[in-house]
């Protein structure tokens, strides 16, 4: 019987894949990954009675995901 796996580790230990799904339980922890992330800034919800309003506040909020990183720049 052949066995194929999902997860595994390449001869030599310098590429490991998952194919399968990687679950991370409470209380462990991850090192070496890049710590790049930023969150972006709050958004306060819209309260926004027309359009114009709107598109602001929306536009508002595409700028602060820019910022962070989070989406690519104009």
């Amino acid at each position: 019987m052949d066995y194929n796996t999902k997860n595994y580790t390449e001869q030599g230990g310098d590429k490991t894949v998952i194919a399968g799904t990687l679950e991370i339980k409470e209380g462990a922890t991850v090192t070496g990954l890049p710590s790049s992330f930023t969150p972006a800034e709050n958004q306060a919800p819209s309260v926004a009675e027309d359009i114009t309003s709107l598109v602001a506040d929306f536009n508002a909020l595409l700028s602060k995901l820019k910022t962070a990183g989070l989406i690519e720049a104009d």
